[in-house]
């Protein structure tokens, strides 16, 4: 596990992508992510955005985490959420997205955070996605909704 650097970024985008085409249930809902937009948010929230890659034994991403520093009053202050988190499917149910949560739990340890919230996609074919946070200490606190602007 390696946290990326700024100038790996746009290799984070890019697994990220994958990530979106494999959940989207609406083939508009992530169309035409604009990557400059996201590079220039990116930069401007640099102290806040943190993101990871897990690597095999040849040095090859096999998956990425993003997280973000936020706060609110019900959580004791700042606290991070996992954003984006996404291993390649060869490479599932053999620790790679346990030592991701790992590098996110040390990194709240690091900022003294109270708290790591997650998002799961609803829906049946993501049950085994919520048992997989789940079975790593997070509890189910209900479903996010969302208003596009």
């Amino acid at each position: 596990i390696k946290k990326a650097d700024s100038s790996e970024w746009p290799k984070v985008i890019e697994w990220v992508e994958k990530l979106l085409r494999e959940i989207e249930d609406d083939s508009a809902e992530f169309a035409g992510l604009d990557s400059d937009k996201i590079m220039q948010d990116l930069q401007r929230n640099r102290s806040r955005f943190t993101a990871f890659f897990a690597s095999n034994s040849t040095a090859d991403i096999i998956g990425v985490m993003t997280v973000v520093e936020t706060c609110a009053i019900y959580a004791g202050g700042n606290y991070g959420v996992i954003d984006e988190m996404y291993v390649a499917p060869g490479y599932r149910s053999q620790g790679v997205g346990y030592k991701l949560l790992e590098a996110a739990k040390a990194l709240g340890r690091e900022k003294s955070w109270l708290r790591l919230d997650v998002t799961a996609p609803p829906g049946e074919p993501w049950q085994r996605t919520v048992r997989f946070y789940e079975n790593n200490g997070f509890t189910f606190t209900g479903p996010k909704l969302r208003l596009r602007l």
